[in-house]
């Protein structure tokens, strides 16, 4: 009888523990309810399947002060004609009732820990960082899936978002680029959920990443021009910096060396006076990062220019990001190696080596193999 009570209050146990600890400090009882103990009196069995021993006189008090009926009728079987219990319906509210409890602190806190992640994921690497955000966009994207329209909905699909990127990246350095492209594909569609149109131009344009890392160059071409076009209109200042710079570099990969230069002075010049301060799309952009993208397409199209470019980088790139390091060095190995430089170029793909071995980055250490092979041939 105990638990019909409580599926009469339309409560889960969670909800009814919690609603006996406000009734016993509102009116004065001294009995306490985990939700442990209340699984236990509903089952009626104790710990490991034990018969249930005597309820706590002051516990007894509590449950009958509050449903109106004596502790032996609470815990006598409920009739037989009583509504079976749908396991299904309960857990469907408590999904629900688990997505109305998201508030702005909730989503400050989740905010943080997506921070917290992608500060671990470019000093340690995504062998240590990309578990702990395929946990996150579960999370995230169960709360989703159980939110009702409005904002907070439009925010958790933004985080959502946020998070699938983070993942699509992490995946294509771990070498999956089929998981990868998939993160991608469901960053956007939470990104459309969003109706933020910037989050879902971003994703677009960072999978084009995976469309180079497969020798699709000119597909990915394509594909960041289409993002540059559409974000003209509405997208920060940062953004438009950011894609002119991922269009500089396609433009490198597909050999395409005076356009890919022209799309670099485009993202200097977009590139806002403080880019921290502006609102929507995390992306890592300021003067060193963009020099470092810009040296890297130097070094594409084996222009001499690239060594001073990427050295003067490195000098001034936080010691914190440890991917950015691993791929700059890998462009300088790639740069000296043009200039037939071939101890300078050894050097910096052998610290290249170590230091991606170390964060698990399948992408740079396939890299450097490659530049490897084709020094030797």
């Amino acid at each position: 009888m105990l638990e019909q009570k409580i599926r009469e209050r339309r409560q889960t146990l969670e909800e009814f523990a919690e609603s006996a600890e406000r009734f016993a400090r509102e009116h004065g009882e001294a009995g306490t309810l985990g939700v442990r103990h209340l699984q236990r009196l509903v089952s009626g069995r104790g710990p490991k399947g034990r018969p249930l021993g005597p309820v706590r006189p002051a516990t007894a008090r509590l449950l009958e002060h509050m449903l109106g009926s004596s502790i032996d009728e609470l815990l006598a079987p409920a009739p037989v004609t009583a509504e079976p219990v749908d396991e299904g319906t309960v857990e469907l509210r408590q999904r629900l009732h688990a997505s109305l409890q998201v508030d702005d602190a909730a989503l400050t806190l989740l905010r943080d820990q997506l921070s917290s992640i992608r500060r671990l994921d470019r000093q340690l690497g995504a062998v240590i960082a990309h578990e702990e955000v395929c946990v996150k966009t579960n999370q995230v994207s169960a709360l989703l899936d159980h939110s009702l329209p409005g904002r907070t909905r439009e925010q958790l699909a933004s985080l959502l978002s946020e998070l699938h990127t983070l993942a699509g990246w992490q995946a294509l350095d771990l070498g999956k680029t089929v998981q990868s492209w998939q993160h991608y594909e469901q960053a956007k569609r939470a990104a459309r959920e969003s109706g933020i149109e910037p989050f879902e131009i971003h994703t677009t344009a960072e999978q084009a990443f995976v469309l180079i890392d497969i020798g699709e160059t000119r597909s990915a071409v394509d594909v960041l021009a289409a993002t540059r076009r559409r974000a003209q209109a509405k997208s920060p200042k940062l953004l438009r910096a950011w894609l002119a710079a991922a269009h500089g570099e396609a433009l490198a990969a597909d050999d395409q060396r005076d356009e890919s230069l022209r799309a670099f002075d485009a993202a200097f010049q977009s590139l806002p006076t403080d880019p921290y301060l502006e609102d929507g799309p995390y992306v890592a952009l300021d003067n060193i990062h963009l020099a470092r993208w810009r040296g890297h397409g130097l070094a594409r199209t084996a222009d001499p220019a690239a060594i001073a470019t990427l050295t003067s980088a490195l000098q001034d790139l936080h010691p914190t990001f440890t991917r950015a390091e691993v791929a700059l060095r890998v462009d300088l190995a790639t740069a000296y190696a043009s200039a037939h430089d071939r101890d300078a170029s050894q050097e910096e793909a052998s610290k290249a080596s170590f230091r991606a071995k170390s964060i698990g980055s399948i992408r740079q250490q396939r890299r450097i193999e490659g530049m490897l092979r084709a020094g030797s041939t």
